[in-house]
């Protein structure tokens, strides 16, 4: 064996060695990362997370808690360059999960709901929507997606409706629109949105059981839906005493839950260090 072959021999054996020491390294601050992000010592944990990556990036898990940790720093309704950096380096660790072809469903559906919370937060609506559609191709049962995508139609919805209230100069809140061309437009825009939302929402209770959460936004979209049938008294009625029900249900279905809560533990997000 000539010297050439064993000096590639021993670079390649070296290379290997550094390899192993590297995944070693990424898991050590790897596990430093998380016990600080436990702590809420969150700019601590980037930090660990960041170096993690660095010495193993195809530790999807690692990128995954780096996101985390910047979403926590991301405060809703802020809207500064340093808050709104935070949630776009949050995303970007997301997108960085989501591309590289080893990381698990799970985490991929933890990515996903990831993007469409921050999306959500800053009140981008279609993306956020966006996110959760690629949820459900990779989880169809999952209920609180449903859920999510219920409420961005509502949230839609009502933001239009109450344009055209302050357009017409309405001020009461049980006063409805009489502007017939506006009442048209307005349901031509939140027609398709209210009946999406109301068959995500039926979709989520259908998924779980006794989903308060779920049945209040039902009788906020038929409420919605009752706002724009301005000349269809008698549809508008059957739809505000729908509404009703799902009232009805809510407060039954939080009994329930208030009964049972007692029993219940703590929640916060669990990711699992083994799968990439």
């Amino acid at each position: 064996m000539t010297k050439r072959v064993l000096a590639l021999l021993a670079l390649s054996a070296a290379l290997l060695m550094s390899t192993g020491c590297n995944k070693l390294r990424a898991r050590d601050q790897l596990n430093k990362g998380v016990q600080a992000y436990k702590g809420a010592r969150y700019e601590q944990a980037i930090e660990f997370f960041k170096n993690a990556v660095a010495y193993d990036p195809n530790l999807a898990v690692a990128k995954l808690y780096l996101a985390t940790a910047y979403a926590q720093q991301y405060v809703t309704g802020v809207d500064s360059p340093e808050n709104n950096k935070m949630g776009e380096q949050a995303i970007e660790q997301y997108k960085e999960v989501l591309r590289q072809s080893s990381t698990s469903e799970e985490n991929r559906v933890t990515a996903n709901k990831g993007i469409a919370s921050i999306y959500f937060n800053s009140k981008k609506f279609d993306e956020a929507k966006q996110y959760h559609n690629e949820v459900l191709k990779l989880d169809s049962k999952d209920p609180e997606t449903y859920y999510s995508i219920g409420v961005i139609d509502w949230t839609q919805a009502y933001q239009r409706r109450q344009e055209a209230r302050n357009k017409l100069g309405i001020q009461k809140p049980d006063e409805d629109i009489k502007d017939k061309k506006v009442c048209q437009q307005l349901r031509q825009e939140n027609e398709p949105i209210v009946n999406e939302g109301i068959q995500m929402l039926d979709k989520a209770t259908q998924l779980r059981e006794n989903y308060d959460d779920a049945t209040a936004y039902l009788n906020l979209l038929y409420r919605e839906k009752a706002g724009y049938e301005c000349d269809e008294p008698a549809a508008r009625d059957a739809d505000v005493a729908k509404a009703d029900e799902y009232v009805e249900k809510t407060m039954e279905y939080k009994k329930i839950k208030a009964e049972k809560e007692a029993n219940k533990g703590g929640g916060g997000i669990v990711l699992d260090e083994n799968k990439k």
